[in-house]
């Protein structure tokens, strides 16, 4: 029967008579009195597609709502369902005009590519019978090839107006909004799935070795990374490899891959075919757990494509021209990898607003969204796909008229960005006179340009991590000494605030071993790190004063839990400084050192910390994170919090007013600064230098410019006052804004 198929769909045919034939065959060939097969319409409607047995008539005419009727139930479970008596079944939806009526046996099974359900492929008969195993399996291997020739196949001329086959079709999905802008792009996949051409076996045993012999390479390369250095620790790195090697030697996965092959499908079709089924299957389970598991058996399942078809195709690959990388997750340091002049945009299956690679896109200007579900397993390498950054909304293959709404609104954003231009040398003071110093967030030497195009007046933030998330190998002094000289000079005489290393947590650092954590966010990490590795802090510390050469310094300590803390780290700094000294070399004119607040537990020692600072930080991404207790990477609770609502507003009031108190500049490093309504908050309770990502700035500036903050700074400590709760700091800041029409 495959060999007919792959004749029949290797010959010159109109789609129709294609369909018509291929239902011809396997009909004959499974001794079925009826075969047909439905296709899922974009309606979500499964259309009578080709039939040998039924009523021609109803071909094009008969459809079936998904979960209507045998079909649609199929459909909408992917689950193959085996029926003596199909009549009798209490899902049976009857179409007089197929004349069904007269056949009971009933076996469907789903067509599937990428975990998609395409359409249903069903044989009947006449008399009572039973479909075995046997059976069922070769009509879901026919309906492998199947999903393929749909996929591939021109079926213009059979399709309605309005209508189309679910897999090719205008796709759009809602995530979360992780930059602004608009992209119009091309789709690159990060892990692009490789794609089989050769279906059907020559030789079964031949493809059995081929399998046998790929599954052994592809143990043996997962054995040799969990064996390399780097993984000896229990890291999250090795779970997730630990993970792959359960699932690769895992019987049940090679029984159903040989199955596959028996049945008359290559080594590497059977691969497609199984994990075909098991993505459907997972996609339909709500428990988050099976659904984590079904990207490591994707990821699994792609690996051993790899092997079997020789695909090694990787992040090294040409670009095209306004690439949008879409990918479930990855790192900073992956997508740096990228050839930035071609890079336009990156969407996520996962992925927060807080999430590294969320504020590495943001320092590279790129448009991302994250939390697109499934969109890795809907869409291909070369689709045309628009990012609507500030909606969080992604289209896949656009429609024209959609493709044009994108081009006037990218005409749109270009006059608006012009004119945000035109307001960089504005000083940004409120209509009342009310002076707010704007700075950037930074953590790459390339974004450091743009403090000349947006005319902030200076970064007040500069992410030392990023260097060492994206080497390799722990950077050398001198390596260090060159990215902070070169920072240096292209802040010119703006200054330039240097956060000490800040990683563990979520930020992972692959050659620094480190144990398993259950809530890595509260472990091993940032100056607790520093100060336990003092090697490595010195190392940074010598490398940041060097870079000076003698000039003003600033820097800022990063998850300060305690003074104690703070005073330690001061202290490796006056030692260093000591040492410069000694040696003769340069140190800088003038020394200030921060403290960053991020732990509530300071909140209750300000009078102790403060009158050691030169200067106070507030992140409010993990200070949010711990007063809520809500995970900032886990979408799932992160999203309930109002980080303006008075039990977080009240928490950064108590720093504002304890930096006034001991006349410390205070600044908001945080997510909060850069977004409209949130920096009117941070306003209205004395915050007056906020650090944003470059792009953050303008519509900003715009705001404060229009903006009379005296009447809103009383409105907000009216609320703020004990018992004064009947309305939210959102709603009377939104209050605020129509008032005095701010434009946010």
């Amino acid at each position: 029967m495959l060999r007919q198929l792959r004749e029949t769909m290797a010959e010159p045919l109109a789609s129709q008579e294609r369909l018509d034939k291929i239902v011809n065959v396997i009909a004959e060939n499974m001794r079925a009195d009826v075969c047909s097969f439905y296709v899922l319409r974009d309606d979500g409607a499964l259309e009578l597609f080709a039939t040998k047995g039924l009523d021609r008539e109803a071909v094009h005419m008969t459809t079936l709502r998904l979960g209507e009727g045998l079909v649609g139930l199929i459909a909408a479970e992917a689950e193959p369902l085996s029926l003596e008596n199909a009549p009798s079944h209490p899902g049976f939806a009857y179409r007089p005009e197929t004349g069904e009526e007269r056949y009971n046996a009933f076996l469907g099974v789903p067509v599937l590519r990428a975990g998609q359900t395409l359409g249903v492929l069903v044989v009947q008969n006449a008399e009572r019978r039973h479909f075995g195993e046997d059976e069922t399996e070769a009509l879901l291997t026919t309906a492998t090839i199947l999903a393929e020739m749909i996929a591939t196949s021109d079926f213009d001329n059979l399709i309605k107006p309005g209508s189309d086959i679910d897999l090719r079709r205008p796709r759009m999905f809602t995530g979360v909004s992780l930059t602004d802008g608009i992209a119009l792009g091309t789709v690159v996949l990060h892990d692009p799935r490789v794609v089989v051409t050769n279906f059907i076996a020559e030789d079964v045993e031949q493809e059995k070795l081929r399998l046998d012999a790929a599954l052994e390479k592809m143990r043996v390369g997962i054995d040799a990374m969990l064996d390399h250095g780097d993984m000896q620790s229990s890291t999250d790195h090795r779970e997730i490899l630990e993970t792959y090697r359960m699932f690769a030697h895992d019987r049940g996965w090679v029984h159903r891959l040989t199955e596959a092959i028996e049945n008359g499908l290559t080594a590497e079709a059977a691969v497609e075919r199984v994990q075909n089924d098991t993505r459907a299957r997972m996609l339909r389970q709500t428990d988050p757990y099976i659904r984590e598991r079904l990207h490591d058996l994707d990821d699994l399942a792609n690996r051993l494509l790899r092997m079997l078809t020789g695909d090694h195709q990787g992040i090294g690959r040409n670009l095209p021209d306004n690439a949008v990388i879409v990918a479930r997750n990855m790192g900073p340091a992956e997508l740096l990898e990228y050839d930035r002049t071609k890079l336009r945009g990156v969407v996520l299956e996962e992925g927060g607003t807080t999430s590294h690679v969320a504020i590495v896109a943001r320092s590279l200007g790129l448009v991302a969204v994250g939390q697109a579900d499934s969109i890795v397993s809907i869409c291909e390498t070369g689709d045309d796909i628009i990012v609507d950054g500030p909606a969080g909304t992604v289209h896949i293959r656009p429609t024209p008229d959609v493709e044009q709404t994108y081009i006037d609104k990218v005409r749109i954003s270009a006059r608006r960005r012009a004119h945000y231009a035109a307001l960089k040398d504005k000083p940004s003071v409120t209509r009342d006179g009310v002076d707010i110093t704007l700075l950037h967030n930074s953590g790459l030497v390339a974004d450091l340009p743009m403090l000349e195009d947006t005319g902030a007046a200076g970064v007040g933030l500069f992410r030392t991590e990023l260097q060492f998330m994206i080497a390799s190998r722990l950077p050398r002094l001198a390596e260090q000494i060159d990215l902070y000289a070169e920072a240096m000079r292209l802040a010119g005489d703006r200054p330039i605030v240097f956060r000490l290393l800040d990683i563990g947590g979520d930020k992972v650092v692959p050659y620094l071993r480190s144990m398993a954590e259950e809530n890595p966010a509260m472990g091993y990490r940032s100056i607790r790190l520093g100060l336990d590795r003092p090697g490595l802090l010195r190392t940074q510390v010598r490398a940041l004063l060097m870079a000076a050469r003698g000039r003003p310094l600033k820097i800022l300590v990063p998850m300060v839990t305690e003074t104690f803390e703070f005073q330690q780290t001061k202290l490796v700094i006056r030692r260093e400084v000591e040492r410069l000294k000694r040696s003769g070399d340069p140190v800088p004119v003038e020394l200030e050192i921060g403290a960053m607040v991020e732990v509530p537990s300071l909140l209750f020692e300000l009078d102790q910390l403060l009158p050691e600072a030169d200067f106070v930080s507030i992140g409010s991404n993990d200070l949010v994170q711990f007063l809520t207790a809500a995970d900032r990477a886990n979408p799932r609770v992160s999203a309930s919090y109002d980080p303006i609502a008075l039990p977080r507003l009240r928490a950064i009031k108590l720093v504002v007013d304890a930096a006034r108190r001991y006349g410390l500049p205070i600044t908001m490093c945080g997510e909060l600064a850069g977004r409209p309504t949130e920096a009117l908050a941070l306003m209205a309770i004395g915050m007056n230098r906020l650090s944003m990502g470059p792009a953050s700035i303008g519509p900003i500036k715009e705001l404060i410019l229009n903006l009379e903050l005296e009447p809103i700074k009383r409105s907000v400590a009216a609320a703020m006052s004990d018992g004064a709760e009947s309305v939210t700091i959102r709603e009377l800041l939104k209050d605020w804004i129509d008032r005095q029409n701010l434009p946010v």
